[in-house]
């Protein structure tokens, strides 16, 4: 579980409602015909913009800000380490028997191409592949929540200039300008917090891990093609090496 992103979501939400508490009566910051606007517009815009498919799959993908896919590139540099001292040894076919439940897909993928003896060129050519396929099911994947996000604070402005119609047709009565504008400032405050306080950061955290998966895939193709090209083991953990974060580096 990522700590990070369930304080940072929740976290915001509880600063703005005690913000709100500590200069007035939280009640009047809720007006459900401005919340009906917001989230029912940006919701049906979205259905409009994507597939049924794409719009269902996105609690799921949302989850994944909580719930992140486990990264261990200290893990992965280990094993392709190991797996070159096996080649090193034994040849690259013995490689066959090392493959377990527990090796990475993706490294199981690439030596599994390496011991049938694929073309060099052509197991890079595949892996990379693979790595293009991962980005763009990324980025459908959190295209939900950049398009709420965009459609929100839209929303939220059209709810306002509904509620400024509505006032400015009631001028006779001077006691509800004001509160009729506060009314109407509430579609833009909801849009804003929806896209600044949910839909962006879930984005921008799904688009961090997203980084991260690439950055480990590439990594993997590094290692398998020095696998490939029977380099020495040594070698092999310095090519990785530079993957690694300054702090998690093996010392030459």
């Amino acid at each position: 579980m990522d700590i990070a992103s369930v304080i940072g979501l929740v976290g915001s939400q509880v600063l703005i409602v005690v913000s709100i508490m500590i200069g007035g009566d939280i009640m009047g910051f809720i007006d459900i015909p401005s919340i009906i606007i917001v989230i029912g517009g940006g919701i049906t815009t979205l259905l409009s913009s994507m597939t049924m498919g794409e719009f269902l799959n996105f609690f799921k993908v949302g989850l994944k800000v909580v719930f992140p896919p486990s990264v261990n590139l200290k893990q992965i540099m280990t094993q392709l380490v190991e797996f070159a001292t096996v080649a090193r040894r034994d040849g690259i076919l013995a490689l066959e028997n090392h493959l377990d439940e527990k090796t990475n897909k993706f490294v199981a993928t690439g030596i599994r191409m390496a011991v049938d003896g694929t073309d060099p060129e052509l197991i890079e050519k595949l892996m990379l592949s693979d790595i293009e396929s991962l980005q763009g099911r990324h980025k459908n994947g959190k295209v939900f929540f950049d398009l709420l996000a965009k459609y929100s604070p839209a929303f939220g402005m059209i709810g306002t200039l509904i509620g400024l119609v509505a006032m400015l047709a009631n001028l006779s009565d001077p006691s509800a300008i004001g509160p009729g504008m506060a009314v109407a400032l509430l579609t833009t405050m909801y849009g804003a917090i929806i896209a600044n306080a949910v839909c962006l950061p879930i984005s921008d955290k799904l688009a961090f891990y997203s980084r991260m998966e690439v950055h480990a895939r590439m990594m993997i193709v590094q290692g398998v093609m020095a696998i490939q090209s029977g380099d020495n083991p040594r070698i092999v953990e310095q090519k990785l090496n530079v993957f690694l974060p300054p702090n998690q580096r093996a010392s030459s």
